[in-house]
């Protein structure tokens, strides 16, 4: 009967968290136009760069840069605008839209991307899932060795031998 009429502290205790992710979710984080930030940023809410900063920018939300910022490290969020500067790796899981003024340098996965006449891009792009993306790369780069050349292929008798010989000198 106890367990009937009990209270069920796991049910609380969810909501309570989801509760508190939604408060959280719901701001905020302004670097205004003048400022300067070094160091990391990380929050579930909205972030908006007028100013400078250095460092990363991980958000569960959205991402906006005003036309005069500058961003000196990688941007992670779900969606993202930019019409600033990025000096770093944007990875955008939903939608990334690059405004006129936008300047890229840095490589860019997203899922979409918009961009818009004007806005200047330096890097690689991948468009799709980011998640199978990232994954794809992670074990593509297990498969080379530290200078970046392909492991050899020790299937192949010839390939083992003309490896072997390459060692050796």
């Amino acid at each position: 009967m106890a367990a009937f009429f009990g209270n069920n502290n796991n049910t609380t205790n969810n909501t309570t968290k989801t509760q508190e992710i939604d408060k959280m979710s719901s701001g905020t984080t302004n670097i205004g136009k003048g400022a300067t930030l070094s160091g990391n940023v990380e929050t579930f809410g909205n972030v908006r760069i007028d100013g400078k900063l250095s460092g990363d920018i991980h958000s569960k939300s959205k991402v906006a840069t005003g036309n005069e910022s500058l961003v000196e490290g990688s941007v992670y969020a779900q969606n993202a605008e930019i019409e600033g500067e990025i000096r770093g790796k944007l990875e955008i899981i939903e939608l990334l839209v690059l405004k006129s003024t936008a300047v890229i340098n840095g490589d860019i996965v997203a899922g979409k991307i918009v961009v818009e006449a004007g806005a200047l891009f330096n890097g690689a792009c991948r468009m799709g899932d980011v998640a199978k993306i990232n994954k794809d790369k992670e074990e593509k780069s297990k498969e080379t060795t530290p200078n970046n050349t392909a492991k050899p292929n020790f299937e192949d008798k010839k390939d083992t031998t003309t490896v072997l010989n390459t060692v050796k000198v």
